[in-house]
């Protein structure tokens, strides 16, 4: 026991737990072994069950840790919580968590997760201009001022240009945050703009040890580029000129340029923990921020085991708006992340902007390929030996395919282009691989679950990425020119006016929602791909530790561009409309969100270059200026989500974890089913068990913040194969502010399926008063079950 003790209060407790492993293999030894594993848990309580003999919530904190001390393990707090969630987090082994779990007033103790980050003409895509009639949005609501928009991250890099206070106001009054000055990031990092700035860290190295600070900052300060971006997105200054590279030259601009902005640093080298995360919601919303901008994501699990999940629902509790990432798991169906209801999930669509850089082969076939890339650049009117990493690169075939560290012989390389397939490691740095073996320029292909969607990455040689189909033509190619296969890449710059565009990202997440199938998730779609915004000294644009080039911006793609977009949107919303709950602003959004292209035409899958569905896109693109007046609204409060998570089959105990309120589940499961959660779409999932006939109904109430006197007919548009009602059909308001509810009842026939498959179908409710179109998603799914 005194090894294992010894091992245990060990930093490095795993790396020699594997050498213990060797000696000692009995499985009750493992078995005694995995109860004392040592890592993070997040600890909720009753608040109200504090005993009186504690003067304060951490003292009755620690009392209870030492109730659960053994020999091998001492426990201490690493953060408090006592705004969005009531409680703690600690390191504790298995069995203390156990224990711990049923000491009185203790609701539930949750196994953190790590999160992982999901990795400008935007503004103009979207319509928010000042020059003309377009710009409404952004002149009522006087662009954001005196919103505070959150921004949970890497930090942030407070001297670029798109941070500065110039002509700005005071600080907020009702603002209570701080800026957290250190060594490097001293209190003048902070000004009118950029209004609050703190850092959370405890959970990182409760994990992983002190950090090395030669390589990170123990400060707020940005040393990774995500952070700066996201932020930037959401609500940068103006700054002309701005480009990356050359590229995508003009003004950059956030969403609220206006808006204030507090940076709360999460993620470190190894992640983004959730013990810091859950910190940086309770300081955030303690602070007095208006919106939550959450770029960050991992494993969806059930709602009372996920710390983003409990955060959220505290912050909207608070009237503060969250919106958070898809995530980047697309195109597969069921990928999508942090789809809590109270959560605005938001995917990502490209913007009418690109980069090409062609492939010109020995054949002269042209390939359509995108990059950014502004250094010497290939000879023109030359073509260039061709090789294919899989091939004749050297290596196992597999790595060199994949142009991993290593894995291409010099002699096979040198002084050719390599096309490499994307895998494993980053597509930039393949390209250093590549540079590194002598090859004077890079292909990087697709592979087939990437399909066609294609990111222009800041390349350190000259490169360019095709798609999975252009890269089978290239390896054909290749395969058929014997000896002599040749190849360039000529680079177009930046060009403007495509066309489709929006076109729903490869990468970005797909529903069906795999936690609650009957909230429509992602809720929407905003721009993602190819975004242009504020970048960090000391980071290179290609991300790769090498690479020593200096930009003050650029660009990036991933859901974690998609996501600051809606929150700054949301921040001018609420600016314009100082009532609306974060629900409200949500449903705005969405019910005049469009799913119709540049083309006139139903938005693309850029993963198959087939129509997209509403699996992909949610209600559709964001439409700013549409959202300023939405005409009706669906609003939901704190107890509407209480009475789902009852529906939802939760426990009292579950509900109380997620909400901090006592939840009464009998008058909720009286009152209807989960699917008359008061959400901007309806969806619902059939089991057909042999049934011909099968339906449903969803109560839904809508509240006129139009015109006082105002009458709304509906058009159904009913998925395929069903039959749609609505009572009533008209609905008429004589005042703003008024509610009135409405019956939808869905019908639906049994469809031959085989065992344990599905068909999604849908369409849409959509009420008009002849200037407003109030627009709800409709889904169906017959299942089939095993």
């Amino acid at each position: 026991m005194a090894l294992l003790k010894s091992l245990l209060t060990s930093r490095h407790f795993l790396t020699r737990f594997s050498i213990v492993l060797f000696f000692i293999s009995s499985p009750a030894f493992s078995a005694h072994l995995e109860d004392y594993s040592i890592k993070t848990y997040i600890v909720h309580v009753q608040h109200d069950a504090k005993p009186s003999i504690f003067p304060t919530h951490t003292h009755w904190y620690l009392s209870a840790l030492s109730s659960v001390e053994d020999t091998a393990f001492s426990p201490s707090i690493i953060h408090n919580y006592d705004t969005v969630f009531h409680g703690f987090s600690a390191q504790l082994s298995s069995s203390q968590a156990r224990k711990l779990e049923e000491s009185p007033g203790v609701n539930a103790v949750i196994p953190e997760q790590v999160r992982q980050l999901y990795t400008t003409r935007s503004p103009q895509f979207l319509g928010l201009k000042t020059s003309d009639t377009a710009g409404q949005l952004l002149k009522e609501s006087d662009f954001g001022s005196d919103l505070v928009i959150g921004v949970i991250d890497t930090g942030i890099w407070p001297e670029r240009r798109s941070f500065n206070d110039h002509d700005l106001g005071p600080v907020p009054v009702k603002w209570k945050g701080q800026c957290v000055a250190t060594e490097g990031f001293p209190i003048t990092s902070c000004n009118r703009k950029l209004i609050g700035a703190r850092y959370f860290s405890s959970g990182y190295e409760a994990t992983n040890g002190q950090m090395n600070e030669t390589m990170e900052h123990r400060s707020p300060r940005d040393s990774d580029g995500h952070g700066t971006h996201t932020a930037s997105i959401a609500a940068g200054r103006y700054v002309f000129p701005a480009a990356t590279l050359g590229y995508a030259r003009g003004v950059a601009a956030g969403m609220a340029p206006k808006a204030r902005l507090a940076a709360y640093k999460v993620c470190w080298n190894a992640g983004c923990y959730d013990s810091d995360i859950l910190a940086a919601f309770d300081a955030a919303v303690a602070d007095g921020v208006d919106v939550v901008s959450l770029s960050v994501g991992g494993v969806v699990v059930p709602y009372h085991l996920d710390a983003i999940a409990i955060a959220a629902f505290g912050a909207s509790d608070a009237g503060v708006f969250v919106s958070a990432s898809a995530g980047n798991g697309g195109p597969g169906g069921l990928s999508v992340t942090n789809i809590a209801p109270w959560v605005t999930t938001v995917g990502a669509g490209t913007i009418d902007r690109d980069f090409p850089a062609e492939v010109k082969l020995g054949n002269g076939r042209i390939i359509p390929g995108v990059s950014i890339y502004s250094g010497p650049t290939l000879a023109p009117h030359r073509l260039y030996p061709l090789i294919y990493g899989g091939g004749e690169g050297g290596g196992d075939g597999y790595s060199s395919s994949l142009c991993l560290e290593g894995s291409l012989d010099p002699k096979d390389v040198k002084g050719k282009i390599v096309l490499c397939d994307r895998g494993i490691n980053s597509r930039a740095a393949k390209g250093e691989v590549v540079k590194k073996a002598g090859g004077v320029a890079m292909i990087l292909a697709n592979g087939v679950f990437d399909g066609e969607g294609l990111v222009a990455d800041c390349h350190v040689l000259p490169a360019t990425a095709v798609g999975a189909i252009s890269g089978d033509i290239i390896r054909r190619y290749i395969t058929s020119a014997g000896r002599s296969p040749k190849a360039s890449i000529v680079f177009k710059g930046t060009r403007l006016g495509v066309r489709p565009a929006p076109v729903v990202a490869s990468f970005s997440a797909r529903g069906p929602n795999p936690e609650s199938p009957d909230i429509l998730k992602p809720d929407i779609i905003a721009p993602g791909v190819n975004i242009l915004a504020a970048w960090p000294d000391g980071v290179g644009p290609s991300g790769i530790a090498s690479d020593k080039r200096h930009t003050e911006f650029n660009i990036l793609s991933g859901t974690s561009m998609a996501c600051p977009h809606v929150s700054g949107l949301a921040a001018l919303l609420k600016a314009a409309h100082p009532g609306w709950s974060p629900a409200a602003i949500r449903s705005a959004l969405t019910t005049t969100a469009y799913t119709i292209d540049n083309r006139g035409e139903t938005m693309l899958d850029e993963s198959t270059g087939n129509s997209s569905t509403i699996m992909d896109y949610g209600a559709g693109h964001v439409h700013p200026q549409k959202a300023m007046d939405p005409g009706l609204i669906y609003d939901i409060d704190s107890y509407g989500y209480v009475d789902f998570l009852c529906n939802s089959n939760y426990t009292t105990k579950n509900i109380q974890v997620i909400t901090r309120k006592n939840a009464d589940c009998s008058g909720a499961r009286k009152a209807g089913h989960l699917g008359n959660l008061n959400y901007p779409s309806l969806s619902v999932v059939f089991q057909q068990y042999g049934k011909q006939k099968m339906s449903t109904h969803f109560i839904r109430t809508v509240t006129n913040v139009g015109d006082p006197n105002s009458v709304y007919k509906v058009t159904i548009r009913p998925p395929t194969g069903t039959l749609v009602t609505v009572e009533p059909e008209k609905l008429a308001f004589r005042r703003s502010g008024q509610k009135l509810n409405f019956l939808v009842r869905v019908e639906a026939t049994e469809v031959k399926l085989s065992s344990g498959s599905s068909t999604m179908r849908s369409g849409a409710i959509e009420w008009s008063d002849g200037k407003h179109i109030v627009t709800s998603p409709l889904v169906v799914t017959m299942q089939q079950p095993l």
